[in-house]
């Protein structure tokens, strides 16, 4: 697990805040999901706006600022609320191994480089496997599953 962590600045905080507002309500832009877990401090329920990516039926959080907030909050409650305000589905979230990563950052890279290039660590969706692994253990992914499916 790495320590990685770049922090949005007080323009991406503020256009954040607008968007999960938006995705709270039903309105997706570019693919944005209301997210919320609950705190692994204050155990009160944290709202983020994410990028869920979907491979062969199984949707993936991808945290491309490395180890935010959200994403030890997942890794610590082990599950997440994804949706708008009315249509919220609990999930299982597993943390997904770095071997595995390559594939589904590459995907991720093909939908939203243009919005998170500044945020991977000098990755395109051109870069190489080697590139891509090299750069895994700093960038968390989690599969989710439903809560009420079996393992």
């Amino acid at each position: 697990m790495s320590t990685r962590y770049q922090e949005p600045s007080r323009a991406a905080r503020a256009a954040n805040t607008v968007i999960r507002w938006l995705a709270e309500m039903g309105v997706s832009i570019a693919g944005t999901h209301a997210l919320r877990v609950r705190g692994r401090s204050s155990g009160k329920m944290r709202s983020v706006v994410v990028n869920l990516l979907t491979v062969d039926g199984v949707d993936y959080l991808v945290s491309p600022r490395g180890n935010t907030q959200w994403a030890r909050n997942v890794r610590a409650a082990g599950g997440v609320e994804a949706g708008s305000r009315w249509r919220r589905r609990h999930a299982r979230a597993s943390e997904v191994a770095d071997a595995d990563k390559p594939e589904l950052l590459r995907r991720y890279l093909d939908r939203w480089y243009w919005q998170v290039k500044d945020y991977v660590s000098g990755l395109t969706p051109e870069s190489t496997d080697e590139q891509f692994r090299a750069v895994a253990p700093t960038i968390p992914v989690f599969a989710l599953a439903r809560a009420d499916a079996p393992d």
